[in-house]
Order: C-alpha cells, then structure tokens, then sequence
C-alpha cells in the first residue's frame, strides 16, 4: 500500500503565478509536482544549488516558451513551492533565484524551533 501525497505548501504569490501559465505548461507542472509528492522526480529537473541544498528546478517547456517550478522537498510535512515563472533567456534571471532564496531563507527560519 502507497503513502498518501504530501501536500503542497505555495509560498508567496507561486500559486497565483502557476496559475497563469498556458494550460499545457500548467498541466505539466501539475503533473510533475504530484510526481514530487508521491516521492518521484519529474521526467525534466535539475538541482538548484546557487538557492539551498535540497532545492530542485522543475522544467517545463511547451508552444508558449519555457516555464520554471523552484521547490523543495527535503521535508517530511510538505513539499513547498518557493517560485514559478516564465524563463526569458538561457540563463536563470538573478531576480528569480534571489526571490526563491528570499523564500527559502523564511520558510527555514519558520521551521525553526
């Protein structure tokens, strides 16, 4: 018998941004985030290491461009969603991974005993 998924926590305003891509790209992030709470990885990711240890880069490409989910699923609770957005370039805009650190650096700060 399987564990039920771990919920997802949204930090910020990711939930709203998620909920503004095209709905292929939208699909796919849906379904590569259930993977995560059922203990999968996605088929597209990569590990985000310039944000935190344990944080992964899921990634969506669809007709629309590309699309980025930052999350991190290291604890035992949830699995938080600490940015979404549409990549403009090849590289990682620098706004987009201090936002995600920003987020990172709260989240851990709240789990703090």
């Amino acid at each position: 018998m399987s564990k039920p998924p771990r919920p997802l926590s949204f930090l910020g305003d990711s939930h709203d941004v998620l909920t503004t891509f095209p709905e292929e790209a939208r699909r796919g992030a849906g379904f590569a985030l259930y993977l995560v709470q059922i203990g999968r990885d996605p088929d597209d990711w990569k590990p985000m290491a310039t944000i935190g240890p344990g944080v992964r880069e899921i990634r969506i490409r669809d007709e629309a461009g590309a699309f980025r989910v930052i999350y991190i699923a290291k604890f035992l609770e949830a699995v938080y969603v600490l940015h979404c957005f549409q990549k403009k370039s090849q590289q990682t805009a620098a706004k987009d991974i201090e936002l995600s650190r920003k987020r990172l650096k709260e989240l851990l700060e709240e789990r703090r005993p």
